[in-house]
C-alpha cells in the first residue's frame, strides 16, 4: 500500500506537470517584458510545487518566522538539505528567489524546463567550470535584486544530520555585502529518506525562518567562521524543534 500511495503520487505530479509547465510557460511570455526578475512566474511556481505537498493530508506543514522574510530585500538563504521534498516545501514560503539546483534536475520534463524559465541557477557538482559559473550566475542574480536559496550541504544527508557546509553561499554573501537568511527544515527526512521511495505514514514537516544575518555580523569573519557560525544556529535550531514534545509524538 506504501508504494501504491508513491506511485498515484508521482503519477499526480507527472500528468499535472505538463499542463502547469504550459501555464508557466504562458505567464513567461506575457510578463517578461514587464517583470524583468520574473516575481509573477516565481509565484506561479511556488503555487505549483507547494501543491505537491497539499495534496499529502499526512504531510503537515508548519510553517513559522514567514515574517521575518523582509519584503524586497535581498537575501543568500541557507538551508539544511534534509530529502528530496526539501525544496517543496520551502516553495510554501511563497518567496521571491533563484534557487541553485545540480544540473541534472534541470534535465527532468517539464519541472527542469521550468527551472530554465525561472533562470534558476545550475551546478554539475565536482566541476570546477560549473562552480565558477554558478557563483558568477549568482552574483549576476543578486545584484538584480533577486534572493538565492543554496543547500549548503551540497547534498541530502542520509540521517537527518546536518553535514558539513560548502563555502559557495557565505563567499557570495560577504562579496554581495547581503544578509544571510537561515532556514531550518525538519521531519522530510522521516517522511521521505534518503534512497527511499516508499510512503511513510504521517508526519509533522517544519519549516523555520530564523533572524536574518546582517553582513555587519559577518564581514571581519572568515568564509570559514562565517560557515561555521551559520551551521551552528541550523543544528541548535534543528535540535530544538526536534526535541518538542508535538515533534516526538508525531515521529
Amino acid at each position: 500500500m506504501n508504494r501504491l500511495i508513491v506511485i498515484a503520487w508521482f503519477t499526480f505530479v507527472s500528468v499535472t506537470s505538463v499542463f502547469f509547465f504550459l501555464i508557466a510557460l504562458l505567464i513567461r511570455l506575457c510578463t517578461g517584458p514587464f517583470d524583468p526578475r520574473l516575481r509573477i512566474l516565481q509565484q506561479f511556481t511556488c503555487f505549483w510545487a507547494a501543491l505537491y505537498t497539499w495534496i499529502v493530508p499526512a504531510w503537515r506543514i508548519r510553517i513559522s518566522g514567514r515574517e521575518k522574510i523582509v519584503r524586497g530585500r535581498t537575501y543568500v538563504v541557507v538551508s539544511n538539505h534534509q530529502s528530496l521534498l526539501d525544496i517543496l516545501v520551502l516553495f510554501n514560503l511563497f518567496f521571491h528567489f533563484k534557487f541553485v539546483s545540480k544540473i541534472e534536475i534541470f534535465k527532468v520534463p517539464f519541472i527542469g524546463w521550468n527551472m530554465y524559465l525561472n533562470r534558476y541557477i545550475r551546478l554539475k557538482r565536482g566541476d570546477r567550470k560549473s562552480v565558477e559559473q554558478m557563483m558568477a550566475d549568482a552574483e549576476k542574480a543578486l545584484a538584480g535584486g533577486n534572493s538565492i536559496l543554496i543547500f549548503p550541504e551540497g547534498s541530502r544527508s542520509p540521517d537527518g544530520k546536518v553535514k558539513p557546509f560548502k563555502p559557495g553561499a557565505f563567499i557570495l554573501a560577504q562579496k554581495m555585502r547581503v544578509p544571510i537568511l537561515p532556514v531550518v527544515v525538519s521531519g522530510t527526512n522521516a517522511a521521505l529518506p534518503k534512497h527511499s521511495i516508499d510512503f511513510h505514514g504521517s508526519h509533522d514537516i517544519g519549516v523555520r525562518v530564523l533572524d536574518e544575518i546582517p553582513y555587519e555580523r559577518f564581514a571581519g569573519l572568515t568564509v570559514a567562521e562565517a560557515s561555521e557560525m551559520v551551521r551552528s544556529v541550523i543544528i541548535d535550531t534543528l535540535a530544538e524543534t526536534e526535541s518538542a514534545p508535538e515533534y516526538r509524538s508525531a515521529a
